[in-house]
């Protein structure tokens, strides 16, 4: 899936908005629940990797193993 600004943009607010809401501040649970928002939003994006990423192979030519043997550039959505 592709990273929707606005997805992070409303958690943030909404976050901030029940914490203006409390009489009690703690910043402990602000900067873990801003994480979580974060790290949420950042493992739903997409990596795209090109093809053409070099890889050697085993098995018969029926059942293909096989594993990468250069690295790739991906890209994030």
């Amino acid at each position: 899936m592709a990273l929707v600004k606005s997805t992070l943009k409303g958690a943030i607010l909404a976050l901030l908005t029940e914490m203006r809401e409390r009489t009690e501040v703690c910043d402990d649970e602000f900067a873990e629940r801003f994480a979580s928002a974060i790290d949420d939003y950042i493992k739903s994006a997409t990596v795209t990797v090109a093809a053409g990423i070099t890889v050697a192979t085993s098995g018969s030519p029926t059942s293909q193993t096989g594993v990468t043997t250069a690295t790739g550039t991906g890209k994030i959505s």
